[in-house]
Order: structure tokens, then C-alpha cells, then sequence
């Protein structure tokens, strides 16, 4: 069942609960996280960063129409979503491709810059019915983890939140609390406290990048604080890569894909039931 992201996060908030994000630039992805979504009975997000493009994993236009053939023929509520959109133009085209919701990133760049293209983001998104999300502060290293895990995230200043969310008209907010994309390097020490104050300032649900590593007791807590959207893909594809591994030498390449799907989808469906409160038997 094809979504956008208002429709989701709105299950979300009725819930209390927040929903996996995760990444899958290929099939074996995508058909480890739809499957452990239908198996949960939960809503789900999938996702297409344009940094999968400089990883060479795969390309917007080929990706693309099978995330939204097989999110539209899944049992739950699935959003096809464009992560780290750098330049309007890569969002744009996304937008016409179908994706029911697109994150617009300038947070890197100018202050003043980041305003007026996440708000022209918003106009365009309002033309196809899709949802967007933006970010202010930064996460430290890319969406890729090149650049590892650091102390120099830029954190989320809760009154420039809020006139961030005032004068864009964004309907979901990632902010930078002291998570990081990547594998995190030591426990990373997240900022309650200013997590609270955002929430308490601005009208949107909250989005946290970075999500792999966190504590269990982490989760629940920013869950509580208004966490509504975790992105979540470093643990969930060193899962895959580790049952693959323990196939040995002898294994076949459709031996391993088969494996790396049983893999990802055990992780992902470990995260969905932190993400919802719930308990795996």
C-alpha cells in the first residue's frame, strides 16, 4: 500500500511509536525489509539516498519503479522515500519518478540557501502529493560513513528548528542530537535535553538519521521525545554481509542472496520492534 510520509508519520503519532526508515539500493534489500514489515504487520519506510549513486550501488531511475511496484503491492503501509536529496534538480526528478516523499539537504551549505531551496522543495513536492523532510544541523559524516564517526556534529539549535519549520513548510524535522550516519566508533552520548526542546518548539515529527548502534533504552527514550521516523541501515546491512559470510567458500552468489535476505530481514524486524514497543519471541 503506497504512502507518503504526512500519511505514516500521522500511524506514528497515534501510536507513539516510530517507524523504521532503512535503505535498500538493491532487491535483496528491499525484499528483506517488505517481508519483515508484512511479517510484523507494520508500516514501513524505504529509501533511496543520491549517495547510492556515488557508491555506485545503483541509479535513481532504475531503482525507482521497482521500490514503488513493490511498496504499492505490499500488505502494509509502505513510503517510497528520497533521502539526502542534494540539489533540487536530484529531487525533481525524483518527484516525477513517483516517490510519495523526498528529503531536501542543504544543511552542509548556507543557512540562507538551505531556507529557500527546502522551501522551494516544498512547492514542488505539493505538486505531486509527496511529503517532505529537511534537515538543520548536521549529523557529522556522510550518509555513505566515509568519513567515520567524529565529536563534531553540529547540533540542532531548537529556536532556528523552529523558524526552520515556520518559514519552510517541511512536514517532517531531522535534527542533530549526537547520532552520526555510519558505524558508530564509542557509544554515542545523545543530547536529551535538547531533543526535549525541539519537540516542544516546533509541529512536525521529529526524524532521527544515524540510528544504527543506539541503545535499546536510547530508542525508547527519543521515542518518547518525539521521535517519530529512525533511519536505520549500517547494522541492518552488516547483518546480511555476516550471514553471507558464515556460508563459507564453497556458496554460490544466489546462495548468498538468499542468506543475506534471511540475515537483513531478522535485523530489521529486531529493529522494528524496538522502533514499536514491542517484543520478538
Amino acid at each position: 500500500m503506497l504512502v507518503n510520509l504526512t500519511d505514516i508519520l500521522n500511524i506514528a503519532e497515534a501510536r507513539k511509536i516510530a517507524i523504521g526508515s532503512f535503505n535498500t539500493p538493491n532487491l535483496t534489500s528491499l525484499r528483506a525489509v517488505l517481508s519483515a514489515a508484512e511479517e510484523l504487520g507494520e508500516p514501513v519506510i524505504i529509501m533511496h539516498a543520491q549517495v547510492h549513486e556515488q557508491m555506485g550501488l545503483c541509479r535513481m531511475d532504475e531503482i525507482a519503479p521497482i521500490m514503488l511496484m513493490m511498496a504499492d503491492r505490499a500488505t502494509v503501509p509502505v513510503c517510497v522515500h528520497l533521502d539526502h536529496g542534494e540539489d533540487l534538480d536530484y529531487v525533481h526528478r525524483g518527484l516525477r519518478l513517483g516517490f510519495t516523499s523526498i528529503m531536501y539537504d542543504g544543511s552542509a551549505g548556507d543557512t540562507a540557501l538551505n531556507y529557500a531551496n527546502t522551501s522551494l522543495a516544498v512547492s514542488l513536492a505539493a505538486r505531486y502529493g509527496a511529503s517532505v523532510e529537511a534537515e538543520i544541523g548536521s549529523m557529522g559524516a556522510r550518509e555513505s560513513g566515509e568519513q567515520g564517526i567524529t565529536d563534531e556534529s553540529i547540533y540542532t539549535d531548537p529556536e532556528e528548528a523552529k523558524r526552520f519549520v515556520s518559514e519552510t513548510g517541511i512536514d517532517a524535522l531531522a535534527c542533530a542530537f549526537g547520532t552520526a550516519h555510519g558505524v558508530y566508533l564509542k557509544q554515542p552520548k545523545l543530547d536529551f535535553a535538547r531533543l526535549e526542546k525541539i519537540k516542544s518548539l516546533v509541529s512536525v515529527p521529529l526524524v532521527m538519521h544515524g540510528g544504527s548502534g543506539v541503545s535499546h533504552e536510547d530508542y525508547r527514550r527519543v521515542i518518547d521525545l518525539g521521535i517519530r521516523k529512525i533511519n536505520y541501515y549500517t547494522y541492518m546491512a552488516k547483518a546480511g554481509a555476516a550471514a553471507v559470510d558464515a556460508l563459507g567458500s564453497r556458496a554460490y552468489f544466489h546462495d548468498m542472496e538468499v542468506a543475506a535476505i534471511a540475515g537483513m530481514k531478522k535485523d530489521v524486524q529486531g529493529a522494528m520492534a524496538v522502533f514499536t514497543g514491542r517484543t520478538l519471541i
